[in-house]
């Protein structure tokens, strides 16, 4: 039995190549070079100037001329010397050349003197030499084009060049392994939806029998990290149909048409293999609002657009082809690709739940060994607001930090200073401060701790520290026991208060106010001005919602946000904000006044330890006493 050699690899090909042109070039030059010097004119080793040469013909030294084009050999009657030394050279042959604008007494110098004079014809070049200075360039050339055309078939696919307008979908392998449902964690709604494509696509005459008709297309929407992509990846795992990936930038190229012909191609490759599914990630790319003005138009991804519209629902039937795509700015999309037979289905990827951040966690830690003081049930708890992507990034640091504390496993204090890296940003470490500055941070975040410490809805406290990070000189960090759906008044006023105990902690204890509130008063006015505007939760607009603020221009889809109220009611919301500030922060000085004693002894533990948590903190601020 004859066993064949495996086929060598494409980097294998593009080494063999690069090997190949190099050799081929240094031959060519070797080739040249070696007839040139053969083949072209030697010159005589000692070069005279022209007004030497004729002052040595009127002198008499010349025996000899010959004379070709404007290049004048000749022989002297007696030796001449150049150099001194050991750099001394003899010699009797010499050249020289004929001036530009010639010289018509040369000849009758020459006759005078008894020079003998003997003429040749210019010399032309050779047949190799005219051969070498044609073919070297045109080698050169095609050698350029041979290597691009590789590069662009290896880039562009099968036809290089000629096939730019192929698919760039790729198909998924099987056979290397793939994530499955079971490598998700959380999403549970989502997997559900996705399994009802998944069992179509087996069984197609299973929802035909019913008389339904099959979805056309799966649109995953959610914010960035929430596991959109993973759940695709998770699909081509579970469906036992061929999947073909791609990205909505692929089809887009500086060649007019090419991303139109590229969706054709796509989708003829996966009728051919129906029932089939194609996932475009990043549909925003290619499927945004077309002739909206907003950021100016592009006609090549328009027409790219409509080519998908035409094959996800045109004249020809594209039965047993699902698309399935993913995006986070839904509110862009072409109003057409979201209608009933393009996406039908529609599937929000949420951030994470509790219980789904602890069933992420799970799956990320179990590739990692963990100390017996990490609690993933707690870490869950101190992770609101985290997606997939965050939780991965957060135990990815962790394992950082123990790998610089030479630690055979992951501890608790890792995870704890790698949440403080997510949240806070890097840890600044040379920043020096004087004692007064430092000082007033922790007065400031004293404020804090004890105004969540004594207001009865605030959420628990959870640690304090004044080391400064990135984005904040100190922090005062808050776990809530539960998460929150839905707020109420009295938890969002003692919340105001909570972000005002740091500037009425500065003004009781030294008199001035700082830069360092900027950020709590920022926050405090911003959801204040929710309160009055869309919850209905200010004195004189208790039951009426006058509408927020839209800051994204792109989710929203206009440039400018729209007042719908008048001055004397914007008057009126800004005398709303400025009154619950107001009350926020007397209730947090009133709080620290009652109990200066507890925020001195927290400010110079502050101080001396620099971060304080836990129980420790517990017992310098005392049993709850709530307000």
């Amino acid at each position: 039995m004859t066993v064949s050699p495996p086929p060598p690899s494409p980097m294998d090909q593009k080494k063999g190549l690069g090997r190949r042109a190099l050799l081929a070039i240094v031959l060519t030059l070797s080739v040249g070079i070696g007839s040139v010097y053969l083949y072209g004119p030697r010159e005589p080793d000692v070069r005279i100037d022209y007004d030497v040469f004729r002052s040595e013909v009127q002198k008499g030294g010349v025996a000899s001329v010959s004379v070709q084009g404007e290049r004048i050999d000749g022989v002297f009657a007696k030796k001449h010397a150049k150099g001194e030394g050991k750099d001394k050279v003899e010699y009797t042959k010499f050249y020289t050349f004929l001036p530009s604008f010639g010289d018509p007494q040369l000849l009758g110098l020459l006759v005078a003197n008894d020079v003998s004079l003997a003429t040749r014809p210019r010399e032309r070049s050779g047949w190799i030499s005219t051969l070498l200075i044609t073919l070297l360039p045109m080698l050169f050339i095609g050698g350029l084009f041979y290597m691009q055309y590789k590069r662009l078939r290896g880039q562009g696919g099968a036809g290089g060049l000629f096939g730019i307008g192929k698919s760039k979908a790729s198909l998924y392998d099987k056979s290397r392994g793939g994530k499955t449902f079971e490598d998700v964690g959380g999403a549970s709604g989502a997997k559900d939806e996705l399994r009802e494509i998944i069992t179509f696509l087996k069984d197609p005459g299973r929802l035909s029998k019913l008389g339904g008709k099959p979805p056309k297309g799966v649109l995953l929407v959610g914010p960035p990290g929430t596991g959109k992509t993973l759940l695709a990846r998770a699909v081509a795992g579970e469906a036992d149909v061929p999947f073909y990936s791609t990205s909505g930038s692929a089809f887009m190229e500086m060649f007019v048409g090419v991303g139109a012909s590229r969706v054709r191609s796509m989708f003829e490759d996966a009728k051919k293999n129906a029932p089939a599914m194609i996932f475009i990630d990043e549909l925003d790319s290619i499927g945004r609002k077309r002739g909206a003005g907003l950021g100016g138009g592009h006609d090549e991804r328009e027409q790219t657009l409509n080519q998908l519209l035409n094959e996800m629902d045109g004249f020809e039937p594209n039965e047993k082809v699902v698309v399935m795509s993913a995006t986070n700015r839904p509110d862009v999309l072409d109003p057409a690709l979201l209608r009933p037979g393009r996406f039908d289905r529609r599937i929000t990827v949420e951030l994470p739940s509790r219980a789904d951040r602890t069933e992420i966690l799970t799956l990320y830690a179990a590739n990692k060994p963990m100390a017996e003081d990490v609690d993933l049930d707690e870490l869950s708890r101190a992770t609101a607001g985290f997606s997939g992507a965050d939780l991965e990034n957060l135990l990815n640091e962790a394992t950082l930090y123990a790998m610089r504390e030479e630690r055979d496993a992951v501890a608790a204090s890792d995870i704890e200073r790698a949440r403080d890296k997510v949240t806070l940003g890097l840890e600044r470490k040379g920043m020096s401060m004087t004692e007064e500055e430092k000082r007033l941070i922790a007065c400031h975040e004293g404020g804090h701790a004890l105004a969540a410490a004594r207001l009865a809805h605030a959420d628990p406290l959870h640690k304090v520290s004044i080391i400064p990070h990135s984005r904040s000189l100190g922090a005062t960090l808050q776990l809530p026991e539960d998460e929150r759906h839905v707020f109420r008044k009295n938890y969002l006023k003692d919340r105001l208060a909570v972000m005002m105990g740091g500037r009425a902690a500065e003004v009781m204890l030294h008199g001035t106010f700082t830069s360092g509130a900027a950020s709590d008063l920022h926050e405090a006015t911003v959801l204040a001005r929710r309160m009055v505007l869309e919850w209905g939760m200010g004195e004189a607009f208790s039951h009426v919602a006058l509408g927020g603020e839209r800051r994204n221009v792109f989710l929203g889809g206009e440039i400018a946000s729209r007042r719908e109220y008048s001055e004397e009611t914007a008057h009126l919301v800004d005398n709303e904000v400025k009154r619950l500030l107001d009350e926020a922060f007397e209730r947090a000085s009133r709080i620290l006044k009652d109990n200066r004693p507890v925020l001195e002894r927290l400010i110079d533990a502050l101080l001396e330890h620099e971060e304080i948590s836990g129980p420790a903190l517990a017992e310098i601020v005392g049993p709850a006493d709530p307000q």
